[in-house]
């Protein structure tokens, strides 16, 4: 099924429109979460020492803004939502770019490391390799970009009023080799749980 622009446009709109109405319920809910290892995993695999310019690709809020912050490098945010974008840019001192991800204006080669986390499964998949490909232009060479998402069959649709796609293993590897992207490693995550209890994949890729 394609997807038509009114219904992309649909598909934003409403998403957005979400996290805008519980922009501070999801501040609170989501500010002691603990991704250090998402981003140990990028952190790692970047050639080169800090300062680190660091893109923060849906980095709501801007919890993890600051600590890219705190660790010395230059971090920049961007999210779609507008009340993020506020919040993040508040809370953080950073620069925060408010771009529909549909719809991006990124810098050519300026970011060493893209850190993608719990928000590239809400592109739409036929979407997906033209974004993937926008953020694979932002990286300086040998780059690398982390994406975290919730695992599933491939499939796509609503989730009461957030639009979401979820992607298995061999899937995410077909789009971001696509793309020119090489795997560097995956997990999934909360660690130490079973398989059917970890449901998020992470993977780490560099720009080829």
């Amino acid at each position: 099924m394609t997807l038509d622009r009114d219904t992309l446009q649909t598909i934003t709109a409403t998403t957005l429109g979400h996290y805008n109405q519980v922009a501070d319920d999801f501040r609170e809910g989501t500010r002691d979460h603990d991704v250090s290892q998402n981003i140990d995993a990028l952190l790692r695999h970047i050639q080169g020492g800090a300062p680190l310019q660091i893109l923060d690709f849906g980095c709501g809020p801007g919890r993890d803004l600051q600590t890219f912050t705190r660790m010395g490098h230059i971090a920049t945010g961007l999210d779609g939502s507008e009340r993020f974008a506020e919040m993040a840019r508040a809370d953080t001192g950073c620069e925060v770019l408010q771009q529909n991800f549909l719809e991006l204006n990124l810098p050519v080669e300026r970011f060493d490391g893209i850190f993608a986390n719990a928000v590239l499964f809400h592109v739409p998949k036929q979407e997906l390799p033209r974004v993937l490909r926008e953020l694979h232009a932002a990286l300086k060479p040998r780059g690398v970009l982390f994406s975290s998402n919730p695992r599933g069959d491939n499939q796509e649709g609503w989730k009461g009023p957030r639009y979401g796609a979820y992607h298995d293993l061999e899937n995410w590897r077909a789009l971001l080799t696509t793309a020119g992207f090489v795997e560097l490693e995956h997990y999934y995550r909360p660690a130490g749980l079973p398989r059917d209890q970890q449901p998020w994949l992470a993977s780490v890729w560099r720009k080829a």
